[in-house]
């Protein structure tokens, strides 16, 4: 749950907390804020104590029906129960042909096949660690893009300046589509324009002065070939939503004591 869904406010340092006659102990508080890292002690206090309380209510909630079930692999007794109890307590209606078909028309940019790019780079190897080393490779790449635009060769450069093996073809790097390189690279690398980029690209090796010299771009996919994913991604949205409004529903029939929490007066699922 966000905290947008579900705030916790109290003034205590440790708030004394009961669900519906259950006291949540301060001892399992600190060991939960280990799971809710924030900007502040408090908060995090706040945000494990907000969490206990939900795991409190499912459970009692599980207790309360009778739920008896067989965990499958990998899975907690807990767990087992938690699912089952939101799978017999929630109920999602289908997702209709006509809200997918509207989805893929609404959002066509999503749809699409990667782009194909073919580029060169000159790479200035730097330790992700050290923010001293990475300072002067990013300077030191930033005067190479200047001296590249001022008409310097770049094969030149590469074969110079490079730490990549592909210094020996240039700094060519051949064609790339998605997945094929690390991700942060790639994300950068797939929006860039045709010639020099006038930023170097940042990896986990240091940094990256590209030229792109063929781009292809993607073409728009199929319905057929995304419908599945859509539905999925469509179906996935509902559930949250629909879980939400399952916990607020618990929480508004709860005596809860020691921490506010958003709660809906009455069921809220259809």
């Amino acid at each position: 749950m966000s905290s947008a869904t579900i705030i916790a406010t109290s003034e205590q340092e440790w708030p004394h907390i009961r669900v519906n006659g259950t006291s949540l102990e301060q001892e399992a508080i600190a060991r939960e804020m280990q799971y809710h890292p924030a900007d502040s002690r408090q908060e995090a206090v706040f945000l494990a104590a907000q969490a206990l309380v939900i795991r409190t209510l499912l459970q009692q909630r599980v207790a309360e029906l009778g739920i008896v079930v067989a965990p499958v692999a990998g899975e907690t007794e807990e767990e087992a129960a938690i699912r089952t109890l939101m799978e017999q307590e929630i109920s999602l209606p289908e997702t209709d042909a006509e809200s997918v078909q509207r989805f893929f028309e609404a959002n066509p940019e999503r749809f699409m096949s990667p782009p194909l790019v073919a580029a060169r780079h000159i790479l200035l190897d730097a330790d992700p660690a050290d923010p001293v080393e990475r300072s002067q490779q990013r300077d030191a790449a930033l005067a190479i893009i200047a001296r590249l635009q001022q008409g310097e060769d770049f094969s030149r450069l590469a074969a110079e300046c490079s730490a990549c093996p592909s210094k020996a073809q240039g700094g060519a790097l051949g064609q790339i589509s998605k997945g094929q390189t690390v991700p942060e690279f790639e994300r950068q690398l797939l929006r860039l324009p045709l010639g020099l980029a006038a930023q170097p690209i940042e990896s986990r090796y240091g940094f990256h002065v590209v030229c792109v010299d063929l781009r292809v771009e993607g073409e728009a996919l199929p319905f057929a070939v995304v419908e599945n994913r859509i539905r999925a991604e469509l179906g996935q949205r509902v559930w949250h939503k629909a879980v939400v409004q399952y916990l607020q529903t618990l929480v508004g029939a709860a005596r809860i004591e020691g921490i506010a929490l958003q709660g809906a007066d009455s069921p809220l699922l259809q």
